[in-house]
């Protein structure tokens, strides 16, 4: 009994550093945001507590209104991204020539800076910019498309950076599952007759079923939460057009110091994460025989 009291001991503190880093930079910035959602606070007078007037303020707020529909729009990236990510991931998957360059080529916008590609995209949309001159080139256009000052089309150029961003690292994660899958799977159904359609949709998906539970629960999470790509590309213009949830919590937290509204934001955003964390264990979950 002693023995197993002084292993208990050990382990809970092999744990310390781990749990106290937790609770200074997670549970505790968690609880005290939460409570502050309900407060009016401006980071130089004391918390007062208003109850639920920053959620009614919030939901009577038509630019709050309009960045929660942005933000949904923007879950649209999810499936493209995830389909052309396992589409590369069998594409690389194979022995072919240079693959390793193309490998590292698709997983290079992962490791560089969100400043450097908003740097890089911002030139690419531009009026003179690279994706105006080659539809001039091709007769397409006559007048230059503003990608980031038209506000129909500029939350979709941002969406498409996130998609161009985002593409190598889950490529690289379904990449190792479909490497997790053996080989002699693929045999035994060459042997039955199957096709390559039919090995995709029958045994691929299946089997890469847990990765991609991982996979749509990151995306969704992070197209939930964009802010990056529109920080740095649009301010949230042209018009209020690329305002997301997360964008409208950094603008009344930052930069006007209504922490109360800002947090309530974020708690709001915060249910909306679990609820499609949620969605994606219910529906995608891979179901035990």
């Amino acid at each position: 009994m002693a023995h197993s009291r002084k292993a208990t001991l050990t382990a809970y503190l092999f744990l310390a550093p781990a749990i106290i880093l937790l609770l200074a930079f997670a549970f505790w910035p968690v609880g005290f945001g939460s409570y502050i959602a309900f407060t009016q606070y401006n980071l130089i007078d004391a918390p007062v507590w208003v109850g639920l007037d920053n959620f009614r303020e919030l939901f009577d707020d038509e630019l709050f209104i309009g960045s929660l529909k942005n933000s949904a729009l923007y879950l649209i990236v999810v499936p493209v991204i995830q389909v052309l990510a396992i589409l590369l991931a069998v594409l690389v998957n194979n022995n072919l020539p240079g693959i390793k360059f193309f490998r590292a080529a698709y997983y290079l916008p992962v490791v560089t800076t969100v400043s450097v590609i908003g740097i890089i995209w911002n030139f690419m949309y531009n009026d003179d910019g690279a994706l105006n001159a080659i539809l001039r080139w091709l007769h397409l256009i006559n007048e230059p498309i503003g990608f980031l000052t038209d506000d129909r089309i500029a939350l979709f150029a941002v969406m498409f950076v996130t998609i161009w961003r985002g593409l190598g690292w889950y490529m690289v994660l379904y990449l190792a599952g479909l490497q997790a899958i053996s080989a002699d799977v693929y045999e035994a159904a060459t042997l039955d007759g199957a096709n390559a359609w039919q090995k995709f949709w029958r045994i691929t998906v299946p089997l890469l079923l847990p990765t991609i539970l991982l996979c749509s629960i990151m995306s969704m999470l992070a197209a939930v939460k964009a802010f990056e790509e529109v920080q740095i590309m649009t301010q949230g213009g042209p018009f209020q057009s690329t305002y997301t949830a997360l964008y409208y919590a950094y603008e009344f937290g930052i930069k006007s110091l209504n922490f109360g509204r800002a947090l309530a934001a974020s708690l709001v955003m915060s249910v909306v994460c679990m609820l499609l964390a949620w969605l994606n264990f219910r529906y995608l979950q891979p179901k035990n025989p």
